[in-house]
């Protein structure tokens, strides 16, 4: 499901596009749909990791959710420096919705520094994120 046909589409605070995909913007999570096909690496991510750093800044707490609505692939080992660039990030989740993107969320996970990342809907990861969230900032 993506988030715009889900429950909590109407507590979308911003969006922002780029090539590779949209990023939805809540108060203190971004939800980031990547496009069909798309690789992702550091290059190609540079303008949504931007966007994110643009609304969160550098020092207020947010997580953020792959809602994996679309198949793609993932450069492993851009994940280190992508993460590097966003300080702040304290709550990171995987929302997959079949087999395959299930494993491969399993797999990106080995490459994270978190634990339980994997959801198998958007509202158990917004939930649990958001959670996450509001524990490291009180």
């Amino acid at each position: 499901m993506t988030i715009a046909n889900s429950n909590v589409a109407s507590q979308i605070v911003k969006q922002t596009q780029s090539d590779v995909g949209t990023v939805h913007f809540f108060d203190h999570l971004a939800v980031v749909e990547f496009n069909e096909g798309t690789h992702i690496d550091l290059k190609s991510v540079r303008q949504t990791l931007d966007d994110v750093l643009n609304h969160f800044g550098y020092s207020k707490p947010f997580g953020i959710i792959a809602n994996r609505v679309n198949s793609y692939s993932i450069s492993l080992l851009d994940i280190k420096d992508a993460r590097a660039t966003l300080p702040n990030l304290t709550a990171y989740g995987i929302v997959s919705y079949n087999s395959a993107t299930r494993m491969n969320a399993e797999i990106e996970s080995s490459f994270c520094e978190w634990n339980d990342i994997c959801f198998n809907n958007l509202y158990e990861g917004l939930d649990t994120i958001h959670k996450r969230v509001i524990r490291k900032s009180a």
